[in-house]
């Protein structure tokens, strides 16, 4: 994403090709000013993230990144969630034994979650509503993250019998220490946006009504400064973050992949369908 020390980050108002918003049929996006606005355009189904939103935001970032005519980015959901996280479509698939899906979809989760990092430029995630699963995760690995009062996060994957290999295990530490993060990830206990934001787990919880005009005016004073700087302090910060990920990313989707083939993990799938309390076995 960058040139060298004494340069411009790619994307800082020079070269690159402006960002073609109708090549995308997941995402909405505008742009006002300076600011690029990203929407998840799922609202029937929560925003849930199936094998073309997966594609779709797989690339979106890299392109926003060289987008020229912008310098900030918002991530957010329409509807009434920011993103129920994977979809019943995947899960079906998964306990039917199609494990080429699983396969590719980590694959593009991997692309999305490391382009959010490396993207040069300020990501802010105006989270809406309920951000769960993966939808949490990427909320959670924006620069800056604005929730409404009544969204809640959570990283439900093993009340489906599987292991959180989607990048929850990554980032949920880091926010909020092990401790803590133990305790969610390993109950897929929701969060409720005031007491994330105590924790540490977000930036800001406001008043659903507010949080447009508190998002507004956010991006504009990031969008009014040095923006060289800017980027060059999220890239720095970011680096540890990187590092991490590129090894528990790998292990944590291999674990997740080896849930694929328990008892649990089909009856919390069955159970999540027929919308009744799961019965796992431990096997």
């Amino acid at each position: 994403m960058f040139g060298s020390l004494g340069g411009e980050p790619t994307g800082a108002g020079t070269g690159g090709n402006a960002l073609n918003f109708d090549s995308y049929s997941q995402l909405v996006i505008t742009r006002e000013g300076r600011v690029l606005t990203i929407a998840m355009n799922r609202p029937g189904l929560l925003n849930a993230v199936g094998h073309d939103l997966h594609v779709e935001m797989g690339r979106v970032f890299d392109e926003a990144a060289d987008d020229p005519e912008s310098d900030i980015i918002v991530l957010t959901g329409n509807g009434r969630a920011f993103s129920a996280g994977g979809d019943m479509e995947w899960l079906g698939k998964q306990i039917r034994g199609e494990r080429n899906p699983f396969v590719r979809e980590l694959r593009t989760i991997r692309r999305i979650v490391h382009s959010v990092l490396d993207c040069p430029k300020p990501i802010i995630a105006k989270v809406n509503g309920d951000a769960f699963g993966f939808g949490a995760s990427i909320a959670l690995v924006c620069d800056v993250i604005f929730a409404a009062e009544h969204a809640r996060f959570a990283d439900p994957h093993v009340r489906l019998g599987m292991a959180a290999g989607d990048g929850g295990a990554f980032i949920w530490p880091q926010l909020i220490g092990y401790a803590k993060a133990k305790h969610y990830l390993l109950t897929g206990e929701a969060i409720a946006a005031p007491d994330a934001e105590s924790l540490g787990l977000i930036t800001f919880c406001v008043p659903a009504e507010e949080l447009d005009e508190k998002v507004a005016a956010y991006a504009a004073r990031l969008a009014k400064g040095a923006q060289s700087a800017i980027r060059y302090t999220k890239m720095a910060t970011n680096a540890p973050l990187r590092q991490l990920f590129a090894t528990a990313f790998e292990i944590g989707a291999a674990y997740e992949g080896l849930t694929l083939d328990t008892e649990d993990f089909r009856e919390g799938v069955t159970s999540l369908i027929e919308k009744r309390r799961p019965e796992f076995k431990g096997r």
